[in-house]
This record gives structure tokens, sequence and C-alpha cells, in this order.
């Protein structure tokens, strides 16, 4: 049975690895002058180079002809053109990775499977996720050529290995009693992995599942760097230019995307939330943030 620990040892206990950690950094930082004349460098650097943006990574291609009207001319820009490809690379690694991982994750649970099972698929997701997306994007691109193909093999690789991770740790904490009433019920482990497993934990795997979304996003930004397609792609051609007032303009569109993709994981989540007091929030309340008084009121009346 699990007890609760006292807040003074948690205070303790991160005051201590803080400090601990300031030693270490202190040890591994030679020279700290360096760091007197880094803001300057970077305010030079941001004023002369990257500020304002190009916003031409916005304007139509030369080749291809552009075939769409106005205003949908951005739909034949570089920023459009990569941006849709790394949400299309994101999307097929994470649901590869979801059909990959579920059968893996259940082998991988101590209280569903032996002991034997267990560890070896946990080898098996631990060398899937020993080396970052970008690693197994080289090796892809290594293997069968540059491409979006080899972006969605190599974040699908990673997502087997740090969604099952995710998935059995939660399947591990389930209540005993769906468990023990399924054993009772003389359910084979199939079964018992489809009916009381999967639903119960659903929640947590769906929430770790839109997490690994957005995270494949951020990757594929990257991994488009050494060929394996998406935005990253342009990222890497115009740095090998200089022209880093392009590269701000798509990593602006980045974090647009990526907020974007934040506030509709937010709402999505909200369909999973088992919660009584807690309501789907309308699309106002997920980007503004804005609870109006009315709806407040009219919660408080239906309690």
């Amino acid at each position: 049975m699990k007890t609760a620990i006292d807040g003074k040892i948690i205070a303790s206990t991160f005051m201590i690895s803080l400090i601990l950690a300031f030693l270490v950094l202190n040890g591994m930082v030679s020279d700290w002058g360096r760091l007197t004349g880094g803001f300057g460098n970077l305010k030079n650097f941001f004023y002369q180079s990257l500020w304002p943006p190009d916003w031409s990574v916005l304007e139509p291609q030369v080749y291809p002809v552009c075939t769409a009207r106005y205003p949908f001319e951005f739909t034949c820009s570089t920023a459009w053109i990569g941006v849709i490809e790394t949400i299309k690379i994101a999307f097929v690694a994470t649901v590869f990775g979801m059909a990959l991982s579920l059968p893996l994750s259940l082998a991988a649970a101590r209280n569903l499977s032996p002991r034997w099972l267990s560890y070896s698929s946990r080898f098996i997701l631990s060398a899937f996720r020993s080396l970052p997306s970008l690693i197994w994007a080289i090796f892809f691109v290594i293997l069968i050529g540059m491409g979006p193909l080899s972006g969605v093999l190599a974040m699908t690789v990673y997502t087997v290995g740090y969604l099952g991770k995710l998935w059995y740790e939660a399947m591990e904490g389930l209540n005993k009693t769906p468990l023990e009433a399924a054993q009772a019920m003389g359910l084979n482990k199939y079964e018992t992995a489809l009916n009381v497993v999967v639903p119960e934990s659903a929640n947590d795997l769906i929430s770790h599942s839109i997490f690994l979304f957005e995270y494949n996003f951020r990757s594929g930004t990257i991994i488009g760097i050494v060929g394996a397609g998406g935005i990253g792609y342009y990222i890497d051609l115009y740095l090998r230019f200089l022209q880093y007032d392009k590269v701000v303009a798509y990593l602006l569109i980045i974090f647009l995307v990526v907020l974007i993709i934040d506030f509709l994981s937010i709402y999505a989540r909200s369909f999973f939330n088992e919660e009584d007091d807690l309501r789907i929030p309308s699309w106002s309340e997920v980007f503004l943030g804005i609870f109006s008084s009315a709806n407040e009121a009219d919660d408080l009346s239906d309690r």
C-alpha cells in the first residue's frame, strides 16, 4: 500500500539535487566569463541576420507552376509544402507506432505477461528508443535513400520504443480488482487485454498517443535536415546559404503550427476526461482561455 511522502522530505531532496546540479555544472564549465559577451553577440546577430523575417517563403514557387487561385497561392510555397509533409509524416508514424506499440506494451507489462516475455519485450522497446529519431533518420536515409519514407520509418521506430514504455507503465498501474475479476471469470490473456486492460487504461493510452503526435511533428522539423522529408529540408537549405532571415520565418511558422496542435490536443483530451466536474471546453476557451461568467453561472445552477 502506497504511503504519502512528507513535504519536508520532498523539499529537502529537491534542494540537495539543485545544489548538486550546480556543483556538477561548475565542474563542467572552465570559464564563466564567456557569458559576459553572450547577450551582446546575440543582439548583434539577431538584428543583423535574423530580423525582420523574410516572408517570401510563403510565396509560390517558380517551378512547378502554381495552379492555385487567389487567395490560396500560399499552398504552393515551400513553407506550406514543408509543414503539410511534416504533419503527414508525424501522423503516419504515430498511427503505425500505436499499432506496433500495443502488443509490445501488453507483452512488457509485468502484471499481464510472464517474466521472460516481459523483459524480452522491454529489451526491444529500450533498443528502439535508445537512439533519437534523428539518428534513426540518418540510418534509414542511408538504407533506402532520401525522402519522407525514411522519416516515417525513423519516427515509427522511435514512437514504438517511447510509446510502448508509456503504455506498459500505464497498464502496470491498473487497479488489481478488474484483473482479478477477469481471472475469476476465466478470461484468457487475449480476452483480458481486449475487454479489461485496454478499456481501463484508455484515457492514458489516448493521452500518450496525442503527446507522441505533438512530439513527432516537432521531430519532423529536424529530421528533414538529414534528408528524411519535411520542412527541415528547406531549413537546412537556407542555412547552407546563410539566409537566416528565411530560416527565422520557417521557425515562426513552425512555432505557430505547434501552438495550434497544442490547442487541438487540449480540446481532444477533454473528450477522454473522467472527472464529472470538468466539461468539454469551447473553442473560444481553448484559444483564448476565457471562461465566461454566464457559463459559470449555468454550471453552478446545474449543480
